[in-house]
């Protein structure tokens, strides 16, 4: 039997645990495994000409559903909420996609090349019940941007479904959902694709009870850290509390967790599954004309110390080589990138003197957006009229690049250790938005869920 999402200790207190069950999942009708044409990257990066190439690759393609076309006002006439609904109503009606017959766990293993190694990331893609964030049993771990989730909010309520997963980390160093995966895996794969970027996604089906109320049993005492689909789950919680109150409960009461819309399709990954990936993000700051290129330079040397990056030095392995928290800057007009870091003798309590823990304040990000994005060139997330000018790039030439027109500031770092993930979400923050990049994404339209 599965575990209740709480248990009651000698003092009558409900304590809070993770609940992963089974459910139905919708899945493309097909004649063959493959489902390379059907799938899609995530909405948040798929550009309007890449949605044009997936639609003309096939009509019937995951996009058509999670960035239908029409206004993006819910209440003008045929917005796109308008048009996802009546499409996800007729691709069920039709066939399109087609409703298992019993509940199951889905296993998913992505196939792909990083640097010179090939790596398998298995995860397990179920119903996770929705906790709120001050539960401490669902942990966020970067910020969102409410206008994200305005459009996935709406697209949910119009829909009721959900058409991608939220991607959660869970500590698992007994291995015991591995042991499962590895036997599923070595049956007939359920379906597979290839996405453009040439990572093969393959799915299996765990519909044995025994072994999927083994997995959540050992899932149940632990806590789940979102790497990637903040506004999803975010957006899951809002629509939870509307389907609430529709039914007459309050947010917060006591309830049998039994409705769907009190559960999120997610894909859970061990932390400590060596084909984990995780890449920084970098920054690239637009500043005026007039920028000073050696002001800021003096700026910086006035809290950091700072050294040239060898000519023709990889800037990773510029990065590599701190001691201390740190970062690279890449200035026009410079011949050479510079390596920022902390001195080792800094307090950087006194550096930040901002309610945050040491572990937020010792992540690179951190000290790009505090020390110097904030303080020389104006630009923090607690004025959103100055995030126009900052954008994110995952590539370190790009963002090198991006300077040689004058108009730009480049800031490289580090990826995220999980280690510093998991404190700072422990310690109950979110890192600045666009800290992490898990390698690779999670491909949208291999499993759907409906919610009604």
């Amino acid at each position: 039997m599965l575990r209740m999402p709480g248990f009651v200790n000698s003092r009558r207190e409900r304590i809070p645990v993770a609940r992963l069950r089974p459910f139905k999942a919708y899945a493309y009708a097909r004649t063959s495994a493959d489902v390379s044409h059907l799938v899609a990257p995530p909405y948040d990066v798929v550009s309007d000409q890449q949605r044009a190439a997936l639609l003309a690759r096939d009509a019937r393609n995951v996009v058509a559903l999670e960035l239908p076309e029409g206004s993006l006002d819910p209440s003008a006439p045929q917005n796109r909420y308008v048009t996802g609904r009546l499409r996800w109503r007729s691709w069920r009606d039709s066939g399109v996609v087609v409703k298992d017959r019993v509940p199951a766990l889905y296993i998913l293993e992505q196939h792909f090349r990083f640097g010179d190694r090939e790596h398998r990331r298995r995860a397990l893609i179920g119903e996770v019940e929705l906790r709120a964030f001050d539960e401490n049993v669902i942990l966020p771990h970067e910020q969102t941007l409410p206008k994200a989730l305005g459009d996935r909010y709406n697209l949910t309520r119009a829909c009721a479904a959900n058409f991608s997963q939220v991607f959660g980390l869970y500590s698992d160093p007994a291995h015991v959902a591995d042991r499962h995966i590895a036997y599923a895996i070595s049956g007939r794969p359920t379906m597979t694709a290839t996405g453009d970027d040439g990572v093969v996604s393959t799915v299996w089906t765990l519909a044995d009870p025994a072994a999927i109320a083994e997995i959540a049993d050992s899932l149940s005492d632990t806590q789940v850290f979102i790497a990637d689909g903040h506004h999803r789950y975010t957006t899951a919680l809002a629509y939870r509390d509307e389907r609430r109150r529709a039914a007459g409960r309050q947010p917060g009461s006591e309830h049998t967790p039994d409705p769907p819309y009190d559960f999120v399709m997610m894909a859970l990954v061990n932390m400590d599954d060596p084909g984990l990936v995780v890449l920084p993000t970098h920054r690239i700051a637009s500043v005026a004309p007039s920028f000073d290129a050696q002001a800021l330079v003096g700026a910086l040397a006035e809290t950091f110390d700072l050294r040239d990056v060898p000519p023709h030095a990889p800037v990773d392995e510029a990065l590599a080589t701190l001691e201390t928290p740190g970062f690279v800057v890449v200035v026009p007009g410079r011949p050479a990138p510079i390596l920022a870091s902390v001195p080792a003798t800094a307090d950087l309590d006194a550096l930040m003197p901002i309610a945050r823990s040491l572990a937020w304040k010792t992540l690179d990000v951190s000290l790009v957006q505090e020390l110097v994005l904030a303080r020389a060139l104006g630009i923090h997330p607690d004025r959103p009229e100055t995030l126009d000018r900052l954008s994110f790039v995952k590539d370190a030439e790009a963002a090198t690049a991006s300077v040689a027109d004058g108009r730009h500031v480049a800031f490289l770092v580090r990826p995220v250790e999980m280690e510093q993930m998991r404190a700072v979400a422990l310690a109950g923050e979110t890192m600045p938005q666009k800290t992490t990049y898990f390698y690779p994404k999670l491909l949208s339209g291999l499993l759907m869920r409906g919610m009604d």
